[in-house]
């Protein structure tokens, strides 16, 4: 070794960030409305408690050698039940307050370089416009268009149980969050805060009493809701901006008087209502419920989107006189509705063709929302084709910037939502098909079928149904989980011909692989071989331009192997796969099913693009966006607009030749010190997760099982078997319960000893210069870190009565913690990550507190010292669970 690891155990090592004056105040004064609100609720009795927990916990956490946190549990342990409750509800609605004070923080912070930076002068992984420079610079202008043109962005969008909160107490955030932008503004010009304030106490005071546990698990439909509130609020409208805002800078100041530059690049799908995998609730009439839902929200937001531009189109024909298309257009409108036209063309309209024209597109639209045969589009693309007849006939009539303004952005809407909003992706586990195979081979399709055998043809109908409703692209995706072997894939086609009767009935579908163990990642490139030679797969590929889509699991391959192993699998595998494309002349799509947990794949996704082997992204990326991650990146207008350039820009940028040349270098030079690492952190986790009695123990030690009963999500936590085996353990509530316990052990257990093993800091240390796949790993087992600490870890630690067990998390804690500041040549966790580090060090102290809280009712619940009081102390537990997530900010 070149430099000595330092020597402390340090038990949390957060260095202090200065917290800016704006956010300061905004946290400062909704903690103080809070604090009335509780007073005038419950009484000065109540403010009293929370606030000498509070301090002993801020104390705690700046003098981690004093008794502070002793005191703080003592203080706990008096508290009856009721009072426990009521503490711990009062510092989940600080974490709410100071969340959307955080967020609100970054918007403003994001309009304020809005208005100060010229787009491309941000670092090129910051703005697509940055980006698009950087592409022209190494590979030409005329190559960097193409590959523009190419782009694709694909979130797909899953209702995992990872979002704790009701889309009650959602709301009233929201509520909160718009009341302190709108406090911003009325300082500025002046005007009376009291209003405003009066408001904001009403608000609070809601969120107070709003009951923060859901009474029911939600449904599947209920989860689609919630979901489709995100594209209303946000979506709908910041994707079109997103490509005008691109469009603007391709173009200069051309922009929007000519055709655009720019393609509608991002495409959405969903597995909600769709993902049938472990889920019961999922079934053939969901599937079909939410492909409705979804497009009765796409032809709304149409339809808002179509009149507000008829209205704004007061263009006379005198001056731009329609073309000869536009008017064979308004004849064949006539002929479909002399009514419809008749009204289009009433009063001031009666002059205006191009009005006319679009109030009754505008129309068609209502009834295709309406299911008005007569009038209904029969798909987008009819619509699309109208709408560029209008835009045809105002560019040559000379009025380009009413055709490529606001009629743009509608065109758009219609490119990236279609009919059905969102691709509706179905998934199911490999065993599921070869049980229903194997029963319809004893019985027949028409004979005495199991009833999930029956579920399983069920949704190859309710497939078919959705594809001609909504056309092919609303639902043609099967994943299918576990795929171990090639007949996993001609099982999917095989079960759709055996649920039709005849083979022209058969919906299109693209049977996709989903590869999620170590074992399975390691089998890839054997099985996409031998898939290959399956008659169903070539027919697809001569049909679709040989497009293959492979999708990747974070999750299970980290259980399986830990997060170390698994990073490296991955990487490895991605590298297989696209040699693999590359030989058979495939166009290959990567789909990564990234959680928002850091153990389940999570941190910055641009980050993580970067590091992706040469030629596996290609200018597609797709990913899963799941449970509170959806909110966080796209709840706030600013905020997703920020997160889908930082992600499309990183993916062009993957493409680059610097980019692409610095990823294969390292790789290959780094491949002894990958194999080292490999083989050191996997045997250390197995060490762990493989010794007698783990399961339990883990059950023991945090609110796993208690977490089950969290009603947060339709799906169960586990596909079936008992917590005396982690295989079936879903990998949701693995991170989340390992969070829950201030450990975060899915995130980093395991690289100490691969660190240690190395025993080289100077050639580490060049490594996470050099080498971008390290990089992100390390940088995200530091944000895992800053989340866990040793002293509340200790006390979780200490319920399973396995001090071997204990004895191994805490000291590769230790050795993570020492060798990941070593390697970053940093004094504490974070100390370089300014807006992180922030954000950690405002809640630790608080995240404490509820911590203490919750062990109280764990270990009350694990000894059965109070038997009677079991049901009070699970729903506190509860409480601390919502209460701690939003604190942390992440779940599952």
């Amino acid at each position: 070794m070149n430099a000595p690891l330092p020597a402390r155990d340090l038990p949390r090592g957060l260095v202090s960030h200065d917290v800016p004056e704006p956010l300061r105040n905004d946290i400062r004064e909704l903690g103080e409305l809070l604090g009335r609100v509780l007073r005038e609720s419950v009484g000065d009795d109540l403010l009293a408690d929370v606030e000498r927990l509070r301090q002993l916990a801020i104390v705690a956490h700046s003098e981690p050698d004093g008794d502070a946190l002793q005191q703080a549990e003592e203080l706990v342990a008096s508290f009856t039940i009721e009072r426990a409750e009521q503490v711990a509800r009062a510092f989940t609605c600080y974490f709410h307050l100071a969340n959307l004070a955080e967020e609100y923080h970054r918007v403003r912070v994001l309009r304020d370089r809005e208005a100060s930076l010229e787009p491309h002068s941000l670092a090129p992984d910051d703005s697509l416009p940055a980006a698009v420079r950087q592409l022209e610079a190494e590979v030409g202008e005329e190559e960097a268009r193409r590959r523009l043109l190419e782009l694709e962005f694909r979130p797909v969008f899953t209702a995992h149980p990872t979002e704790a909160r009701r889309r009650a107490v959602s709301a009233s955030i929201r509520r909160i969050a718009d009341l302190v932008a709108e406090r911003d503004l009325r300082a500025k010009g002046g005007m009376s805060l009291a209003e405003n304030e009066r408001r904001l106490l009403a608000e609070i005071d809601t969120l107070w009493r709003t009951a923060p546990l859901r009474a029911a698990k939600p449904t599947v439909l209920d989860e689609v809701r919630t979901v489709l509130n995100v594209f209303e609020s946000t979506l709908a409208d910041v994707l079109p901006a997103v490509y005008r805002r691109l469009d603007d800078f391709v173009l200069g100041d051309a922009a929007g008087t000519t055709s655009p530059a720019v393609r509608a690049f991002a495409s959405l799908g969903t597995w909600i209502g769709g993902d049938r995998d472990g889920n019961p609730n999922v079934t053939a009439e969901v599937t079909r419920a939410a492909a409705v839902l979804a497009s009765e929200h796409a032809l709304a937001a149409l339809e808002t989107s179509a009149g507000r531009v008829a209205e704004a189109l007061t263009i006379d024909a005198e001056g731009t006189p329609p073309s000869t298309e536009l008017l064979a257009l308004w004849q064949r409108q006539r002929a479909l509705s002399e009514e419809v036209a008749a009204q289009a063309g009433a009063g001031s309209a009666a002059n205006e063709p191009h009005r006319r024209a679009l109030l009754v597109i505008a129309q068609r639209i209502t009834a295709t929302r309406e299911r008005d045969a007569d009038l209904a589009y029969a798909t987008p693309a009819e619509l699309e084709a109208d709408l560029l007849v209008v835009q045809r006939s105002l560019a040559h009539a000379g009025a380009t910037r009413s055709a490529y303004g606001e009629l743009q952005r509608l065109l758009w809407q219609v490119q990236t939502f279609g009919f059905h909003l969102a691709e509706l992706e179905v998934r199911q586990h490999s065993q599921v098909h070869a049980a229903a195979l194997a029963d319809l081979e004893a019985n027949g399709v028409d004979g005495a079928l199991e009833p999930r055998t029956v579920e399983v043809l069920d949704t190859f109908r309710a497939l078919g149904a959705v594809q001609r409703r909504f056309g092919v692209k609303a639902a043609r995706r099967y994943i299918v989980s576990f795929t171990q072997a090639p007949e996993h894939l001609a099982a999917v086609y095989r079960l759709a011909e055996l649920a039709y009767e005849g083979a022209g009935e058969v919906p299109v579908i693209d049977a996709i692989p989903l590869f999620e163990t170590f074992a399975d990642l390691e089998a890839s490139v054997d099985i996409l071989e031998a898939a290959l030679q399956l008659p169903q797969v070539q027919k697809r590929l001569a049909e679709n331009g040989r497009k293959v889509e492979v999708m990747l699991g974070y999750s299970d391959s980290s259980k399986d192997v830990g997060p170390v192993s698994a990073t490296l699998a991955l990487d490895t595998a991605q590298q297989r796969i696209t040699q693999w494309a590359h030989r058979h002349d495939i166009e290959l799509t990567l789909f990564h099913g990234r959680g928002g947990a850091l153990g389940r794949g999570g941190g910055p996704a641009n980050r993580a693009l970067l590091a992706q082997p040469p030629g596996s992204v290609d200018g597609r990326f797709k990913l899963t966006e799941q449970g509170e991650v959806i909110f966080a990146r796209y709840g706030d207008p600013t905020i997703a607009a920020r997160h889908i350039e930082q992600v499309t820009a990183a993916t062009l940028l993957a493409g680059t030749p610097s980019v692409e040349k610095r990823n294969a270098e390292a790789k290959e030079r780094f491949a002894p010190l990958a194999a080292k690492l490999d083989e050191a952190s996997r045997t250390q986790f197995h060490r762990l997760v493989r010794a007698d009695g783990f399961p339990q123990w883990f059950a023991e030690v945090t609110p796993l099982e208690e977490v089950g009963l969290l009603p947060i999500g339709s799906r169960p936590a586990r596909r079936g078997l008992s917590v005396s085996s982690l295989d079936d353990l879903r990998a949701i509530p693995w991170v989340f319960s390992w969070s829950q316990a201030r450990i975060n052990l899915a995130g980093w257990y395991g690289l100490g000893t691969a660190l240690e093993s190395v025993d080289d800091l100077s050639l580490l240390q060049d490594a996470y210069a050099s080498w971008p796949l390290f990089t992100t790993m390390i940088d995200n087992v530091e944000m895992s870190l800053a989340k866990t600490d040793g002293r509340i870890a200790r006390r979780y630690l200490a319920l399973g009565d396995r001090d071997d067990l204990a004895d191994l998390v805490l000291s590769e804690m230790t050795l993570t913690r020492r060798w990941v500041l070593a390697i970053t040549q940093s004094e504490d966790v974070l100390s370089r990550r300014r807006i992180l580090g922030r954000a950690v060090q405002l809640r630790s102290p608080y995240v404490d507190a509820l911590s203490l809280l919750q062990l109280r009712a764990l270990r009350g619940l694990r000894t059965g010292a109070a038997v009677e009081h079991a049901d009070d102390l699970r729903r506190l537990l509860l409480l601390t669970v919502n209460g701690v997530a939003a604190g942390l900010q992440n779940t599952g």
